[in-house]
């Protein structure tokens, strides 16, 4: 009798898993520092770090250490009691942010992102105010509220009719001035957006926000989910736009937070911070003895081993070889969040999609995998200890894939059939 054959990774998850994404066909099974191997044994540059989650790369020591001393001792309680790594990290997070506030943990980010909307009702709910303001081309997470707010019509589609309350406005100043009204409660933006194509707001367009919200008494968020806790070389991200003094209302945060580890966060600042008091937000698994132990590995090991330095200088680097690449038309972002936006590429025999999704394929096939953001941008999110070396092993992939994408001269063709 012949053996079984087991089914492959693919196989299974097209039996057993829901397709809500467009996987790439790649079975990743263990990853050390920047690189990641597949079921086949082939390594590869990890520029995605989970979608700037990995902040220091995968299986660094620092968090596996952390991870097995506070499973051996406390994992979960329930919220209902206290325990010393939440109210240490909440402490220390607030430290960052340098001004009076308190923290709420969870989850994710589309979690961190509810609980400001929440915020934002529970504020304007004595005034008759409850209507959140976003910018188009924002992505604020998958739950309906943040399908609500975020301002791309794809997001949407097939789940209509929307949750009332979300305005989504061109990113102007006057756009944003005309909008605010009678009904709003709060204006949320990205202070650089990630799925929109990585798009920096700048520094006097964050401090005039901030000046508009005053004016109107309307309560000022920055979505940093992505974009925050050192991914952009700075704490915050709305210190890389050059606009530290633009404080906001309220800031969340998730992806990077624990290095890979679930868990998010919003901050208020005072005097709205105990504006959500006891029985008005939850939950059961946020802020666990776990996850806070994670968070403060990060912590940690980023002010050690002077990563938010090394973020800024390896974007740096990053950047100046971008900027020399043939078929690049624009590199935006801060930090280790960078975005490449190219042109258009012509597609290669089989190849369908858009320009990025089709540059994302060529380059995981050459050894390097990447993040698309938008028709025609990629997204470069290494971890914050990335090395010079494998900057410039990544840029040398990404030039020569970008270099044969180029159509070849007629005299080539003909002398090389």
């Amino acid at each position: 009798m012949s053996e079984r054959l087991q089914p492959t990774t693919a196989e299974l998850y097209a039996r057993h898993i829901i397709p809500t994404y467009a996987r790439f066909p790649l079975a990743l099974v263990r990853g050390a520092g920047v690189r990641v191997w597949d079921e086949e044994g082939r390594a590869y540059l990890d520029f995605t770090s989970g979608i700037a989650v990995n902040t220091l790369g995968h299986s660094h020591p620092a968090l596996q250490k952390a991870l097995a001393r506070q499973a051996a001792t406390l994992v979960h309680i329930s919220n209902l009691f206290l325990h010393r790594p939440q109210a240490e990290l909440a402490a220390r997070i607030g430290a960052m942010v340098g001004t009076p506030g308190k923290i709420f943990f969870c989850n994710s980010g589309a979690e961190a992102n509810e609980g400001l909307y929440k915020l934002a009702r529970k504020h304007g709910s004595a005034r008759g105010r409850h209507e959140i303001i976003t910018l188009d081309g924002s992505f604020h997470g998958r739950t309906l509220g943040g399908i609500a707010a975020t301002g791309q019509l794809k997001v949407k589609l097939g789940f209509g009719p929307p949750l009332d309350g979300f305005l989504s406005v061109p990113a102007r100043l006057e756009c944003l001035a005309h909008a605010v009204g009678a009904r709003t409660a709060a204006i949320m933006v990205e202070p650089i957006q990630g799925e929109g194509g990585v798009r920096p707001l700048s520094a006097g367009f964050l401090r005039a926000l901030r000046a508009l919200c005053d004016e109107h008494r309307v309560l000022l968020f920055y979505d940093e989910v992505q974009c925050g806790f050192g991914r952009t070389g700075y704490w915050c991200g709305w210190e890389a736009t050059g606009a530290p003094d633009a404080v906001p209302d309220a800031v969340s945060w998730a992806k990077g937070i624990a290095g890979g580890f679930p868990l998010g966060a919003f901050w208020v600042r005072e005097p709205f911070a105990d504006l959500l008091g006891p029985g008005t937000h939850g939950t059961t698994y946020g802020g666990s003895p776990l996850a806070c132990a994670a968070s403060q590995a990060v912590i940690e090991t980023i002010e050690k081993e002077s990563l938010l330095a090394n973020a800024r200088e390896r974007g740096a680097q990053l950047v100046a070889a971008a900027e020399q690449m043939p078929h690049v038309r624009e590199v935006r972002g801060a930090g280790l969040l960078l975005g490449l936006e190219v042109e258009d590429l012509p597609p290669l025999a089989g190849e369908e999609g858009t320009v990025a999704l089709r540059l994302t394929k060529r380059l995981i096939k050459a050894g390097l995998l990447v993040v698309p953001a938008g028709e025609q941008t990629i997204r470069l999110l290494p971890p914050l200890n990335v090395t010079a070396a494998e900057c410039d092993e990544a840029a040398l992939i990404l030039h020569n894939v970008l270099a044969e994408s180029s159509p070849q001269p007629e005299a080539s063709r003909s002398s090389s059939s």
